[in-house]
């Protein structure tokens, strides 16, 4: 019998408390910058158990201004911005050279959280992007050196003698170079913090560049739910 989807989606309980923990937020505590806040989230994130805490949503928009997204992993968050990598020729890779502005999304179900990151995107230098793909395991290297991402596949036998070649290459040269690899940068103008209530009177603290410049001063302002 087939599925009902909408039975299916009114079944659903989102934060069921058995496999939930809804922390406190105490936002008049949270510190005046948001990289802070984001690595102590990441943490508890990670120590609670959660599945893949480093994958992300990436949001980007065409030249037409239609808008993309797709799940992608984090490969760091500093003074730089939040930092994620591509082939240059992909999609995602496309987007940002035509319209270099994109927005970034965590959600973390254990705790009820979400954070939100917008602002615009710079490629990072060459070398730090090969020592960025160099540093991660053969299965990244293979991945990479496979290549054409985006591009039409004939069929799923090309995959798997293009992908066994590049796995025989990334295990014989483990650094290999991948010129196309680009490794992207995020520097946040906006950063949001959700965290789920279970009366929904979630807690929503955005933090905003202060002037023009984009400087280092922030603002904070909570958000009604």
């Amino acid at each position: 019998m087939a599925t009902d989807l909408h039975e299916l989606l009114r079944s659903l309980r989102v934060w069921d408390p058995e496999v939930t923990d809804l922390p406190a937020f105490e936002s008049a505590a949270a510190p005046a910058a948001p990289l802070p806040l984001f690595t102590e989230w990441f943490a508890a994130a990670v120590a609670a158990g959660q599945t893949e805490p480093h994958t992300m949503s990436l949001a980007t928009s065409d030249e037409s201004g239609l808008p993309d997204v797709r799940i992608v992993m984090l490969h760091g968050a500093d003074a730089d911005g939040w930092s994620f990598a591509s082939h240059a020729g992909s999609r995602k890779g496309r987007h940002l050279a035509g319209r270099p502005y994109a927005a970034l999304g965590f959600y973390w179900p254990v705790l009820g959280r979400q954070v939100r990151v917008r602002g615009p995107v710079t490629a990072a230098p060459s070398e730090d992007a090969q020592g960025d793909l160099h540093a991660r395991s053969t299965g990244a290297l293979a991945a990479a050196l496979t290549g054409r991402q985006s591009e039409v596949l004939p069929s799923l036998d090309d995959l798997a003698r293009a992908s066994e070649s590049a796995w025989e290459r990334a295990s014989r040269e483990p650094q290999a170079p991948v010129p196309s690899w680009t490794l992207y940068r995020l520097r946040a103008e906006e950063v949001e913090f959700f965290q789920g209530d279970e009366r929904r009177r979630h807690v929503r603290l955005r933090y905003r560049r202060k002037g023009e410049q984009g400087g280092e001063a922030w603002t904070r302002e909570l958000l009604w739910p």
